[in-house]
């Protein structure tokens, strides 16, 4: 409620709940379609077993600070699940052919052909072009599926008389800044699963918006979630099974796995993997981003400290058009600008990023603050000199890029960092090296992902369970999620895109939906008593109209709405926006602080050996 006397506790509104929290709810459409699965092999109570009926997001940071900060969204799935029959499986079979070219094994095909308990060896490979299949999925499905709608397609070709063996490819978009082309060049980039792609996506755009992936598992075996592995069920030697999905042939007798786990094993996927990490996701951070008031023109400021001998990283290795336009699609109402400069990479700097990345060694001991936050803290020292945009844009997003020399430890391609303190954002710090650029990646792309994760952006491999209350990543019980990764997104590490995927879009428009509508609620408790109750009732009608357009699934008008109804009750006179935003901000700090530093830091986007990215 509103304090005592203002506008707002004195009227009655249906949507407009001062000082509280948004009530957006959705009835989630969730087509799950089985093409090649017969309903004796994918039973409908084992399948519908593993899932939940609903979700609830929150902001995954805060979690690691002992905080779970809900959006004020709650999910209700609507489950439709089918079977196709025979004569749809022979059309789409037909197109499998005929996509299909012959291609030597994959490293991973070998690898599972030299298994010791392997149910069958791999004569022959096929590779298809999996935006091609999506494409197909998307304007051909079963009658009474929607695939404007959230859809799942479980494929299964294997025991059909025109089976072949293949892997799906995703080709054509190579780093901007290396040309290093990852879908042409790497085994590891053979995939099972695909899907996400946006109606006007540059390369393979759907022309009109679909929402489909599809997951194949008499594809492969593949690298990305290492299910060309049937010998060891404990790939890290932890002592614990690293659940994975074997390729459909080895649910069997004398197989990796029992034929009555398929079902279940389908349902895994689409809770952790579909639900959980595509469709209706949590925001890594708050999308509202840490400033005084929800911003509306953004400022991507690029800084580069040049260590790297006798080269320009920040000329070299950024295209600064292609990062701006991508955000842009992602951040359709914010107005975005760019500017760039290096740092100079003196005796202190060093010092730190050292620290940071090699020695362990704190450049602010004083602080009891992790090694790793010695970017956050010598950024933070010295960010007056970064930041040259104040008063002209509502937020500058900080980015902080290290080149350094041959042999010179990085600590990952990136980090989107967080405040150590409360699990806010702060920085985002890209990582460049000889050995970086050998590996196929410049810095343009790496920025791209880690200003993402900035904005709320989660990994498709790493998310949050609202009906368990864990957050997960691919290790261990949930090591299959890594199939989430086989998508058209930028929050991917499968390195064959840079673009928002359509899931990506669709969770960023219902995120700021909530918080345009929460920022409205905080300020209609500040209205003065006697003032507003006009513009006080036009946001309600507004919010009730974002309301029934999140409903409807319309999330870009309810994000647009929300924003409307925010802007309708700033206008009130009398209303301080950004000092109550200031104040709310200090009180949720102070509420948030706590003496448990965050150490580790879990959101590193590693490129260590043994991670999937730096697979062959």
């Amino acid at each position: 409620m509103g304090p005592a006397g203002s506008a707002a506790a004195a009227g009655s509104y249906g949507y407009l709940k001062p000082g509280g929290q948004p009530r957006l709810v959705e009835k989630v459409p969730v087509n799950v379609v089985f093409i090649g699965y017969e309903p004796q092999q994918v039973g409908k109570k084992a399948f519908l077993g593993e899932l939940a009926g609903g979700y609830e997001p929150v902001v995954r940071s805060r979690l690691n600070y002992g905080v779970t900060e809900k959006l004020g969204i709650t999910y209700k799935y609507d489950y439709k699940l089918t079977y196709a029959d025979r004569k749809y499986e022979d059309r789409f079979f037909r197109q499998l052919t005929k996509l299909a070219k012959p291609a030597d094994l994959t490293t991973f095909q070998q690898a599972y052909n030299d298994q010791e308990n392997n149910v069958l060896d791999i004569a022959n490979n096929n590779v298809i072009d999996a935006p091609s299949v999506e494409k197909w999925l998307a304007y051909n499905a079963p009658a009474g599926v929607d695939t404007r709608r959230n859809t799942v397609f479980f494929i299964n070709w294997y025991g059909r008389s025109d089976f072949k063996h293949h892997v799906y490819t995703k080709t054509g978009e190579p780093d901007p800044d290396t040309g290093y082309d990852f879908g042409v060049n790497r085994a590891s980039r053979k995939m099972i699963a695909w899907g996400g792609t946006t109606a006007d996506d540059e390369e393979t755009g759907l022309g009109s918006t679909r929402r489909i992936w599809f997951h194949d598992l008499s594809a492969g075996p593949e690298s990305w979630t290492s299910n060309y592995d049937v010998d060891n069920r404990d790939l890290d030697g932890d002592g614990i099974e690293d659940y994975r999905m074997p390729p459909t042939w080895e649910y069997a007798a004398g197989g990796y796995r029992a034929p009555a786990a398929l079902a279940g094993d389908l349902g895994k996927i689409t809770r952790y993997v579909a639900l959980n990490l595509l469709f209706t996701t949590s925001p890594l951070y708050p999308v509202e981003l840490p400033a005084a008031e929800p911003p509306k023109s953004l400022n991507i400021d690029d800084n580069t400290y040049e260590g790297w001998p006798g080269v320009n990283a920040s000329e070299e290795y950024t295209t600064p058009a292609l990062l701006k336009a991508e955000l842009a699609e992602l951040r359709w109402r914010n107005r975005l600008s760019y500017d760039t400069q290096d740092l100079p990479y003196d005796a202190k700097a060093e010092q730190c990023y050292l620290g940071a990345a090699a020695t362990e060694e704190s450049c602010y001991p004083e602080t009891g603050f992790p090694a790793f936050a010695n970017l956050y803290l010598y950024n933070r020292e010295n960010l007056d000199r970064a930041l040259d945009d104040e008063g002209k844009v509502d937020y500058e997003i900080p980015l902080f890029n290290y080149a350094v020399g041959e042999g010179v430890p990085t600590p990952g391609l990136g980090v989107a960092d967080d405040d150590y303190v409360t699990g806010t954002q702060s920085y985002v710090f890209s990582f460049i090296s000889p050995e970086v650029v050998a590996a196929g990646y410049g810095l343009t792309t790496t920025q791209i992902h880690e200003v993402g994760h900035h904005l709320g952006m989660s990994h498709p491999h790493d998310g949050y369970d609202s009906a368990t209350g864990v957050d997960y990543g691919p290790a261990n019980e949930f090591y299959y999620v890594n199939a989430g990764d086989e998508n058209n997104s930028m929050m991917s590490y499968i390195d064959v895109n840079w673009d928002f995927s359509q899931f990506d879009r669709d969770n960023n428009d219902r995120f700021l939906t909530a918080a345009y509508w929460e920022a409205a609620n905080r300020l209609a408790a500040q209205v003065p008593a006697g003032k507003g109750r006009t513009a006080l009732k036009a946001a309600d009608a507004l919010l009730g109209g974002a309301s029934k357009a999140f409903a409807a699934h319309e999330y870009r008008i309810a994000y647009a709405l929300a924003e409307k109804a925010y802007g309708t009750v700033a206008a009130i006179p009398g209303v301080d926006a950004a000092g109550l935003a200031t104040t709310l901000k200090a009180e949720a700090d102070q509420s948030r602080r706590t003496t448990d530093l965050h150490s580790p830091h879990e959101f590193i986007d590693t490129l260590a050996p043994d991670s999937p990215r730096s697979q062959p």
